[in-house]
């Protein structure tokens, strides 16, 4: 089942990196004006994704991709989430799941503000 493990990994990487590197993409296209940034539908999708990320964390419930990630490799799952195992792996050191939380939290403020400050098309801009 490492397979699928892996496959599961790969797609928790892919919406990390839709997370992270949706804002930066969204403040880079709106600071060389380009239209594609305002897209309601990706705007949407990638408020939705943070939030559902901050609100497990703050909820203390266990991202369902690490859990199955980790009952996929070992039978059972792990005290830690995705984030968190990774950054241990690479810095050495492990941090409470409440820094992560909080984390998440003030990421998902800076996707909202960035909601406000670069908005989407409205319904009737966006032809719908």
């Amino acid at each position: 089942m490492d397979w699928l493990a892996n496959t599961v990994l790969v797609l928790h990487a892919l919406v990390v990196l839709f997370i992270v590197g949706g804002l930066l993409a969204i403040w880079l296209g709106a600071a060389l004006r380009r239209d594609w940034v305002r897209s309601r539908v990706f705007r949407l999708t990638h408020l939705l994704a943070i939030g559902v990320v901050a609100a497990l964390a703050v909820l203390g419930i266990p991202c369902p991709l690490t859990v199955l990630e980790d009952w996929l490799r070992t039978g059972h799952t792990g005290p830690q989430g995705f984030v968190q195992r990774w950054v241990s792996d690479w810095l050495y050191y492990d941090l409470p799941g409440w820094v992560f939380a909080t984390a998440y939290a003030m990421f998902l403020l800076v996707v909202a503000v960035t909601w406000f400050r670069v908005p989407p098309r409205s319904r009737r801009q966006s032809g719908h």
